[in-house]
């Protein structure tokens, strides 16, 4: 019998902070679980990023209500993932927004996703039971729509593939805060399980070209100030390298996941095996790294029989 997933042991509650990080702009984070931004323009609210149930999402509204009254009239999806879109429906939003790309993953995988994730990691769905379906967009966008809420201009751009295939971030211009989704985090591990090795970097400088003086990631601590956003910057580009370049060695030899999973622990751990859900991630992003290697551009769908055979394999 196989160990479980490091993630299923996991149900310690987190302390949740509710940061500001721009003048009306806010980050709720709780410890290395998925983290949400507030923006709070003249007349709405934008929401980036919904928690995993309507119950998690209650947490976040919660706080919102402490700093002002105003409807909630967006939430921005940074991408599909079960974890970041399931609480949707609890802020009652008029639109829900997402990238093409991350709408067409939603009924590509997104299903497949959520069956998934609620088996790995069962803390971050309590209150499951009050999910209504699938979270879909009635907004979607190719490269970059720009959103007001009264003078407050709030930028929403796809710049280029990391985490998945359809990322964007939203950009508030007048306070230079971005809200990265998980393409940036801090002290956290990288989940590249349906990740672009390749794309990433990339990605990272187009953040960056922007200069922002605050960050709000998808997961750690909001970060506030050019040394910290480009440290995480750069240590999140580090995490993604170190995790490819080791698995890409072993691939190009004809190597096994195994092997390759030997090879990226002997790279990371040293540097990151103290990373919130360090562990979790790591076999799913070996398993991502082996197959770009291998040349497969578009990750496989994760399901939940896919993830124990994956887990299965690396036991030996």
């Amino acid at each position: 019998m196989a160990k479980a997933f490091a993630s299923q042991g996991d149900m310690e509650e987190k302390k949740i902070s509710f940061t500001q990080v721009g003048r009306d702009l806010w980050a709720f984070t709780a410890e290395g679980d998925p983290n949400t931004g507030v923006i709070i323009g003249d007349d709405a609210v934008m929401i980036v990023d919904a928690q995993a149930t309507p119950r998690m999402a209650e947490k976040v509204i919660e706080e919102i209500r402490k700093v002002t009254d105003k409807p909630i009239k967006y939430v921005v999806l940074s991408h599909y993932h079960a974890v970041r879109v399931l609480g949707a429906s609890a802020y009652g939003a008029e639109q829900i927004i997402m990238s093409d790309r991350a709408g067409a993953m939603v009924e590509e995988r997104g299903q497949e996703d959520w069956d998934s994730e609620f088996q790995r990691f069962p803390r971050l769905f309590q209150g499951h039971e009050s999910i209504p379906g699938l979270t879909r967009p009635t907004l979607t966008f190719n490269d970059r729509m720009t959103v007001y809420m009264g003078k407050r201009r709030v930028d929403l751009m796809h710049l280029g593939r990391a985490h998945t295939a359809g990322d964007i971030v939203a950009w508030v211009p007048d306070e230079q805060v971005m809200f990265t989704g998980d393409i940036v985090e801090y002290h956290s591990a990288c989940y590249c399980g349906d990740g672009h090795f390749g794309d990433w970097g990339d990605t990272l400088d187009a953040i960056k070209s922007y200069r922002p003086r605050a960050i709000a990631p998808g997961r750690g601590d909001a970060l506030v100030g050019e040394e910290i956003v480009n440290e995480a910057i750069e240590n999140t580009r580090d995490f993604v390298e170190s995790t490819y370049r080791p698995a890409a060695m072993v691939a190009a030899r004809g190597g096994t996941l195994k092997e390759a999973w030997d090879a990226v622990r002997a790279e990371c751990d040293p540097k990151f095996a103290d990373y919130a859900i360090y562990e979790h991630c790591l076999p799913f992003n070996v398993a991502r790294a082996y197959d770009e290697a291998l040349g497969m551009d578009t990750p496989r769908i994760w399901t939940a029989e896919r993830d124990l055979d994956m887990w299965a394999k690396l036991q030996g």
